[in-house]
C-alpha cells in the first residue's frame, strides 16, 4: 500500500522504514498536513498523520477527492482528526494508544527536577564559570503532594515512579484503578481538592471538550501559592493566558510545558532565523521559572519503535481488508 507521510521528521523516517518494510512504498512529506497540501497525497490510499497535522472535515474532504481510504494516526492523541466525519466519508481511522507511556512519565519527572533544582540555570552559570548557589535552592520531592489529573496508562506509570520518590500522590480520573490504591498509595480525589491540597500538578489526560482549559483562572485560584503545573499532555488543558497572569503574580511558582495550544506550524521546526509572531509563547519564554520542551516528552527509541510498528501494522491489516487492531 502507498501512504503519504505528513509533517514526516529524520528522527522517525529510520523506524517507519524498518517497520514497513518492502510491502508498503512511504512517501514522506516534509510539509503538515493541511487543505493547501492535501493534494500531495493523490494516488495514496493511506495517509499517515502526525500529533499537528490537521485533520479537520475540510482537510478530510480533500484528502477524500484524492482516493484516500485509510488514516493511521502516528499518536495516540486524536483530538486533531474529525473521526465521525472520516466514517462519514468511508474512512478507516486508526491511533498508536500505547507506544510508550514511560517515555512521557519520565519526561514529566525530568522537568519537575529541572524546575525544581534549577538545573537550567545552574548549567548556564556554570559554563561561565560562575560556581555561586546563590538563587539555586529547590525543595525535597520526598513527601510533598503531587496532583496527577488524567490517570490512564501514562499517568498510571507517573503515580508508581512518584511513588517511589516518597510522594503523596492525589488522582483525579472519572475511571479508578484500585490497584494503583493498593500498592502506590494512590488517592482519588475531586479536582477542587486536587487542586488545593497539591505542590506539583501533572497534566496527562486527553483533550476533550471535559478536559479543555481545565487549568483556567478559577481552578489556579484553588492552588497554593508558588504550585508547580507540568503538562504532558495537550496544550489545551491550559488557558494560557490565564497562565501568564498566574506567574506574572507568583500564583505558579514553576511551569513545565511539553505542549502548547498554538503549537501547530511551530513545534518540531527549526525558527531559529525567525521572528515569532505568537506573543503568547514569546512570553512564556521571557519567565525564568519556565521550562518549555518541543513536544518531545514521547521521544525515545522505545516508542518511536512502537509508533511505527503499530502505524505499519494498522496498514497491514487494512491491505488485507480487515480492520486495524487500534481502529477507531
Amino acid at each position: 500500500m502507498k501512504a503519504a507521510v505528513y509533517s514526516a521528521h529524520n528522527f522517525e523516517r529510520p523506524y517507519l522504514c524498518e517497520a514497513a518494510g518492502s510491502r508498503h512504498e512511504l512517501l514522506f512529506l516534509d510539509y503538515r498536513l493541511d487543505t493547501s497540501t492535501a493534494t500531495f497525497a493523490q494516488g495514496c490510499p493511506a495517509v499517515m498523520l502526525f500529533a499537528n497535522d490537521d485533520g479537520s472535515a475540510p482537510v478530510l474532504d480533500a484528502l477524500a477527492t484524492q482516493g484516500v481510504r485509510f488514516l493511521a494516526l502516528r499518536s495516540a492523541g486524536y483530538n486533531h482528526v474529525d473521526i465521525e466525519h472520516a466514517h462519514r466519508l468511508g474512512m478507516r481511522v486508526a491511533n498508536v494508544p500505547d507506544y510508550s507511556p514511560y517515555a512521557v512519565a519520565e519526561h514529566a519527572v525530568g522537568m519537575i527536577l529541572a524546575l525544581n533544582r534549577k538545573l537550567i540555570r545552574a548549567y548556564s552559570r556554570v559554563r561561565e564559570l560562575n560556581f555561586s548557589l546563590d538563587g539555586l535552592v529547590g525543595f525535597d520531592l520526598h513527601g510533598k503532594t503531587v496532583g496527577v489529573f488524567g490517570v490512564g496508562r501514562i499517568g498510571s506509570v507517573l503515580v508508581r515512579i512518584l511513588h517511589g520518590f516518597g510522594c503523596r500522590v492525589l488522582g483525579y480520573d472519572p475511571v479508578q484503578r484500585p490497584e494503583l490504591c493498593q500498592q502506590h498509595g494512590l488517592e482519588y480525589v475531586s479536582l477542587e481538592r486536587l487542586c488545593r491540597e497539591s505542590r506539583i500538578i501533572v497534566l496527562c489526560a486527553p483533550l476533550t471538550p471535559e478536559t479543555r482549559y481545565v487549568i483556567n483562572r478559577d481552578t489556579l485560584a484553588l492552588m497554593p501559592d508558588g504550585v508547580m503545573i507540568i503538562n504532558v499532555a495537550r496544550g489545551g488543558l491550559l488557558n494560557t493566558r490565564d497562565v501568564i497572569e498566574a506567574l506574572k503574580k507568583r500564583k505558579i511558582g514553576y511551569l513545565g510545558l511539553d505542549v502548547y495550544e498554538e503549537e501547530a506550524g511551530l513545534f518540531f521546526y527549526d525558527h531559529s532565523q525567525d521572528i515569532i509572531t505568537d506573543d503568547l509563547i514569546a512570553r512564556l519564554l521571557t519567565f525564568p521559572n519556565v521550562l518549555i520542551t518541543s513536544h518531545q516528552a514521547f521521544l525515545t527509541e522505545e516508542a518511536l519503535r512502537n509508533i511505527a510498528a503499530t502505524s505499519i501494522a494498522a496498514l497491514d491489516a487494512w491491505e488485507q481488508g480487515l480492520p486495524a487492531a487500534n481502529e477507531l
